[in-house]
């Protein structure tokens, strides 16, 4: 297959799972972010509340939904594989005024990457403090989301 094939069509052009079964088990991880722009007053009642909201702590309801999400995420993205996750790190902290930055660290010693479960990971997490703050403002924003790095498998890219 060339290196910039799709990995999720068979020879026919319809979607299968990739079959990792020839593949050797080796440690894999893979850092995800998302970023939560507030509008100004939001930001500066929510760091006047320390992040808490009438509905509870923010980051810490916000690192559980984004954990819960990493070890589901083969069962929201059709093709992923189901993985033992080893270690999973999620923070969040204030990066600028009025925005939250969401990191995603996920580990795994397996066959395939642990890229979509850092993403989805970090964006339930966002989202999560979205429906937290909603009632504050829909004024909020979300992303951008992207991969910042992933060691393992075939290629390394960016920093994990």
């Amino acid at each position: 297959m060339p290196r910039n094939a799709l990995t999720h069509l068979d020879a026919d052009g319809r979607p299968a799972m990739v079959d990792v079964s020839g593949k050797t088990a080796t440690a894999r991880e893979a850092i995800a972010t998302c970023r939560v722009r507030f509008p100004a007053e939001v930001a500066r009642q929510l760091r006047r509340n320390g992040l808490r909201s009438t509905k509870g702590g923010i980051v810490d309801t916000a690192i559980i939904a984004g954990t819960m999400a990493v070890k589901r995420t083969h069962e929201l993205i059709p093709f992923c594989h189901p993985l033992p996750i080893d270690g999973c790190r999620l923070t969040v902290d204030w990066d600028g005024d009025a925005t939250l930055r969401i990191d995603c660290h996920v580990r795994t010693v397996h066959r395939t990457g642990v890229e979509m479960e850092a993403l989805t990971g970090a964006t339930v997490a966002a989202l999560t403090v979205y429906d937290m703050c909603k009632a504050l403002s829909h004024a909020i924003v979300l992303g951008p989301a992207k991969l910042v790095g992933k060691r393992g498998g075939k290629r390394d890219v960016g920093k994990a």
